[in-house]
């Protein structure tokens, strides 16, 4: 398995190229599957498994943790260690059971980003996990009504403490995690190093409203995001549901209003014909395309069965020539 380093200083970390997500261990994949899926995971030398605290509350209309709660058996009955990085998020918790995505799309009805959110939200996490310290902890979604100076403080007081290493930002403008990590520098404090975003090799489309805001989607990986990993060498991006739900291999899964424009065939046809050329499967030529790109990012695939995982660790030691990468890139 290839690595990356996460993070600078004493607190960074080596990760696996390829990270596994377990958003629906524990609810959607039974505890049987999940274990079975984390152990090969793991046997192939995978080291980094991201999950947060509202996973998955849609399911059976909870407050989520089950994810949590499932890795935290499976570290027990394993004897897992810090060997593996465990990433988890707050922030995005509803504040009651029984919500829908629309309901939780209204910042009233989330835990948000204050300073006593975090530290409770947190030390949950840390329980559930069953870990003294959490080594990658995630803004989840933003919070507009907390001060940016309070959020840092609440997250720089856990990385003080030591029950919290790293520090991530998911599903915010590009100009609020600037603003949050000036805020961190002026104070001296430790600010957020990886960024998680959706990201695929389809451009998704940015001229449509997000579930939470009338202006798009803060959770995709625009050309202005790009822009900012470049200007931050420093920042590392995760990048989740890469292979679109299966959309680039199955009939079954419609991609969507979000891939409704004209580039969409020209790049479909490209992983197509670099995946015949390669022998690869289209969701190889993506995660490798990702992976092998001049930016440091990591993709965050989810799995079902060990065969959808062995396609997607496949990836790891598919190298793209440069005359494929040309080829994908330039497809408009």
């Amino acid at each position: 398995m290839r690595h990356r380093t996460i993070g600078h200083g004493a607190a960074q970390r080596e990760v696996s190229a390829l990270a596994l997500g377990a958003m629906r261990f524990g609810t959607e994949t039974d505890e049987t599957t999940s274990f079975a899926i984390l152990d090969r995971y793991v046997e192939a030398g995978g080291t980094f498994v991201d999950t947060s605290n509202n996973y998955s509350f849609w399911i059976n209309s909870t407050q989520g943790g089950e994810s949590e709660a499932l890795l935290g058996r499976w570290r027990k009955s394993r004897g897992v260690g810090d060997e593996v990085v465990i990433a988890t998020k707050l922030g995005g918790r509803p504040i009651a059971a029984g919500l829908d995505f629309a309901e939780t799309a209204k910042q009233e009805n989330i835990e948000g980003l204050s300073a006593a959110v975090i530290r409770k939200s947190a030390e949950r996490s840390r329980e559930l996990l069953g870990v003294e310290k959490i080594d990658l902890l995630y803004a989840h979604v933003e919070d507009p009504t907390v001060p940016v100076e309070e959020t840092v403080q609440g997250f720089a007081d856990l990385v003080a403490e030591d029950v919290v290493g790293l520090l991530g930002v998911s599903n915010h403008w590009t100009w609020r995690v600037e603003q949050a990590r000036a805020a961190a520098a002026r104070a001296g404090l430790p600010g957020y190093e990886v960024l998680q975003y959706h990201h695929s090799y389809l451009r998704a489309r940015t001229d449509l409203p997000g579930r939470r805001s009338p202006d798009g989607n803060q959770g995709l990986t625009t050309g202005e995001v790009l822009s900012y990993l470049r200007a931050n060498p420093e920042l590392t991006l995760v990048a989740y549901t890469p292979l679109l739900s299966g959309a680039y291999v199955r009939d079954d899964r419609p991609l969507g209003p979000l891939f409704e424009h004209a580039g969409t065939e020209p790049r479909l046809a490209a992983v197509r014909a670099v995946a015949e050329e390669t022998g690869a499967t289209a969701n190889q030529v993506v995660l490798a395309w990702l992976m092998g790109g001049d930016l440091p990012i990591i993709p965050l695939v989810g799995a079902s069965s060990i065969a959808q995982l062995d396609e997607s660790l496949a990836a790891v030691d598919l190298d793209l020539t440069a005359e494929q990468r040309a080829t994908l890139d330039a497809a408009m």
